[in-house]
């Protein structure tokens, strides 16, 4: 009797598509991971751009272009990618999915990239949610170069998710993950001007600002959006983010 050879087969597109749905019923059961990220953007939106608007600075855009807006975007892109995503992924290895995981066809690979298509998902809802408030209740100005802005959000949002990895590839815990994770927040977001702009900090501080994340996702989105030129320093620091992260969460992350 001949023995007939049975070839494992990875699961396709329609597993990873059940993989996405079931991360955004996860996703959207975490209320305050779900509304934070979502609402704080749009609460600094709301209190800070009806004076903004009403402020003109050079090149006849006025604050609101130039600040407020873009500063709303890249706490958006952060707060997902640095805080909510790294806690799942921490989960995930916690309660031994991604080792039951590794030994099924379903590889562990796939959980991270179905996350990944959530988080995603969900930061571009905030962005459009932040982007919609702008422009119809303070008349926020389009961007002056669309395509500038669109690939400068794209950057960013890589940049962040390869620090979240970085957070998720050395948090035990969920919790510590949340830890972790709002502290990298808060220490980028202060550097990167969050907290009242880099050029209240001092000089040393304010250049280690721009070139990390935050910061320069903050310049290079407002100078997409300005119509003017973004500098290299800001895109080789989201590009520079990318490559660091991607190489010390590989190093680092661990499937149990």
């Amino acid at each position: 009797m001949r023995g007939t050879a049975v070839e494992a087969r990875r699961p396709g597109m329609r597993s990873l598509l059940t993989l996405v749905g079931c991360e955004a019923k996860m996703v959207a059961r975490d209320t305050s991971g779900l509304i934070v990220p979502l609402g704080l953007p749009l609460l600094i939106l709301l209190t800070s751009a009806s004076s903004a608007s009403d402020l003109v600075v050079d090149g006849g855009r006025t604050a609101l272009d130039v600040f407020v807006l873009p500063l709303v975007l890249t706490m958006v892109i952060a707060m997902v990618g640095i805080i909510n995503m790294p806690s799942f992924l921490a989960y995930y290895r916690r309660s031994g999915i991604l080792r039951r995981l590794a030994v099924t066809p379903a590889s562990p690979v796939m959980v991270l990239a179905a996350q990944v298509v959530v988080s995603v998902l969900q930061t571009v809802v905030g962005l459009a949610a932040a982007l919609v408030v702008a422009f119809l209740a303070f008349g926020v100005d389009p961007p002056g170069d669309t395509g500038a802005t669109l690939g400068v959000v794209v950057l960013a949002m890589a940049a962040m998710y390869s620090t979240g990895m970085v957070v998720a590839a050395i948090a035990p815990t969920p919790n510590s993950a949340v830890a972790i994770g709002l502290v990298a927040f808060f220490v980028l977001g202060a550097l990167g001007g969050m907290f009242g702009g880099r050029q209240a900090l001092p000089g040393p501080l304010a250049e280690i600002g721009g070139w990390l994340p935050f910061g320069a996702a903050v310049e290079a989105v407002s100078s997409a959006w300005a119509g003017t030129p973004v500098e290299a320093a800001q895109l080789l620091g989201l590009g520079a983010t990318v490559m660091v992260g991607t190489l010390l969460s590989a190093a680092f992350f661990r499937w149990e």
